[in-house]
């Protein structure tokens, strides 16, 4: 009976065997699994924690910004001035005001201007270090801007004297603010600007009140034309008029008078001088020959644009005297005929 228990005993313990050796791979494939479930929480536990800090400094961020006051300061137009304006230039200042709302100073970095009419380039021009914005404060930022006319128009041929060009200002101002970092206030202006051309003028006649080798009392007619698409406002003229190359007098006269755009206007101005200080030319007008004159001055004028003073000038004139009726004349005035 003993012979027959042994086999027994040892296929059970063969089956003891197989079945702890098949336990073993279990095992290591669950340990496999819980490693990789570590990982993948441990990964995910990582991605968790940085997402939360991120939040975090955004929530303390808007906080400090909503308890601090940051914010985005504005730019708007407060002036546009011509400083000068004449026939070679003008310049004209932009101002801008700044509003900086923050509990800091902010920096005004640069500020870039173009000036540009109908898409094609004027002036173009960078300021750099312009300036601080005090905290909760404004300031009055001064662009000065020179056209000078020659340029224009030697760049753009159908750019002509007297008239009246459309214009675009594009200003970007950088600014350095706390939390938003580097931001540009845009702004833009349009208008016109006018290049404007001097006057020409002519003595019409010129008629004597008084008349005597001492002291002759004269009124010189003379004809103004204006070539600009603009009216002019006369407000007064200085001159000096000369008579075969003697200086008969000058004027400076509070005239008012109204230039009208792409017309004439006749005024009158009055001048006294001593005929016999002008030698031969007198009696050469006198005889009724031609005597040559000139006229050269000043007018100060007001237009849509702002005062301008304005050169006049008429150069190789000639005069001569008209003699009344009672003399032999054809002409009822004392006249002098200027061509």
């Amino acid at each position: 009976m003993a012979s027959y228990d042994k086999p027994e005993v040892v296929e059970r313990d063969v089956k003891d065997k197989e079945h702890k050796e098949d336990d073993k791979p279990e095992v290591a494939e669950r340990d496999v699994k819980d490693k990789g479930h570590k990982e993948d929480d441990k990964e995910e536990g990582k991605g968790g924690f940085l997402e939360k800090v991120k939040d975090f400094i955004h929530d303390i961020g808007e906080k400090i910004e909503g308890a601090i006051g940051f914010g985005k300061p504005t730019a708007d137009l407060a002036a546009l001035r011509i400083s000068s304006i004449n026939l070679e230039k003008a310049e004209f200042v932009i101002e801008i005001l700044i509003k900086n709302p923050n509990p800091v100073p902010i920096p005004l970095i640069d500020i870039n201007y173009l000036i540009e009419s109908d898409g094609r380039k004027l002036i173009s021009g960078l300021i750099p270090d312009a300036g601080t914005i005090k905290a909760h404060g404004e300031e009055t930022v001064k662009i000065p801007v020179t056209l000078i006319y020659d340029d224009i128009k030697n760049t753009y041929d159908d750019i002509k004297p007297g008239s009246i060009i459309p214009y675009k200002i594009k200003v970007d101002l950088l600014v350095d603010v706390p939390v938003f970092g580097r931001i540009t206030l845009p702004f833009e202006k349009t208008g016109e600007i006018p290049i404007p051309y001097k006057p020409d003028i002519d003595i019409e006649k010129i008629k004597f009140d008084r008349f005597s080798f001492e002291e002759t009392v004269a009124v010189l007619h003379l004809k103004l034309e204006n070539k600009n698409d603009f009216d002019l406002g006369l407000n007064d003229l200085d001159y000096e008029v000369w008579l075969c190359d003697e200086s008969i007098g000058s004027v400076d006269l509070q005239k008012s008078a109204n230039l009208v755009k792409n017309g004439i206007t006749y005024i009158d101005i009055p001048i006294t001088f001593r005929p016999k200080d002008f030698g031969s030319a007198l009696w050469d007008m006198i005889r009724g020959k031609g005597t040559g004159y000139s006229m050269k001055g000043n007018i100060n004028v007001d237009t849509p644009f702002g005062a301008m003073k304005l050169p006049i000038t008429k150069e190789g004139g000639t005069t001569r005297i008209k003699k009344n009726k009672e003399d032999g004349g054809d002409d009822d005035d004392d006249d002098d005929e200027v061509s």
